[in-house]
């Protein structure tokens, strides 16, 4: 700033007018305070200009982050959601099977909830777990499975199978057999969680685990290949979710599709 390149000398100026020692002190000091308290409000403007004009605005600079960044996870939505799919399944959430990355922290806040049974399947690798999850593998609550095989379950083994942070990686090719297999071992019905594409980027560390991007798809995609796989809309169950959430203020970031499982 041009400012700090030219610094101000009171005293000398003082000096110059010929003013008396004591007249010089005080206004030296007058001037100096003066001088410092301008320089900071042109400092606090140039910061400010700089900081909206890299941001756009406030808000606006929080999404410009959040779009780059791509800070989405459906699987944590999932555990927000918990309220509502007890609303919505009432019994039918009972005994359930989550399948998607993280599967350990869903499955903890399931069977937090009274009367309910749950149990995961984590399509990636967990070295990194902690304790409580590796103890979940070890009593085979959790099982580590590639879903683009057949499930380690029997038909029906559950009321519910919740999936999430799972599907956008898969291609049409297997989701072909993915799909089936999560409709085989549900008795009574799918909640799918998915990223919206036109709202959400996936993490760059998503990226290496399934070794593939995540492919965001449009509702419409999904209910085209929804109906393509004799898969249909579980009409009462999406009202009462829909009715729930209206009271409870809940509003999801993923989108939600709830399914009639094949009989």
């Amino acid at each position: 700033m041009a400012m700090s390149r030219r610094p101000i000398n009171p005293s000398r100026r003082i000096a110059d007018l010929g003013a008396s020692p004591s007249a010089a002190s005080a206004h030296s000091k007058s001037r100096s305070s003066s001088y410092l308290y301008i320089a900071l409000i042109v400092l606090g403007a140039f910061l400010l200009i700089g900081y909206f004009r890299g941001s756009g605005s406030f808000r606006g600079g929080i999404r410009a982050v959040s779009k780059v960044e791509g800070d989405f996870s459906c699987t944590v939505e999932v555990e927000r959601a918990i309220p509502i799919l007890k609303k919505a399944y009432g019994d039918t959430l009972r005994k359930v099977l989550h399948v998607g990355p993280d599967t350990c922290s869903v499955v903890s806040a399931l069977l937090r909830e009274e009367d309910t049974e749950a149990w995961g399947v984590e399509p990636y690798d967990i070295e990194d777990a902690d304790r409580k999850c590796k103890n979940f593998v070890h009593r085979g609550i959790v099982r580590v499975a590639d879903i683009k095989f057949p499930l380690p379950y029997r038909a029906k083994s559950f009321s519910l199978v919740i999936v999430s942070d799972a599907l956008d990686y898969l291609s049409p090719k297997y989701l072909n057999r993915t799909l089936p297999e999560l409709a085989r071992v549900s008795s009574d019905g799918l909640v799918i969680f998915t990223g919206y594409p036109q709202l959400h980027k996936p993490k760059v560390e998503e990226k290496s685990k399934p070794g593939r991007s995540a492919k965001l798809r449009s509702a419409n995609w999904w209910v085209r290949y929804f109906v393509q796989t004799s898969l249909e809309e579980n009409e009462a169950a999406l009202k009462k979710f829909e009715q729930a959430a209206i009271k409870a203020s809940y509003r999801p970031s993923c989108q939600v599709f709830h399914l009639n499982a094949y009989h």
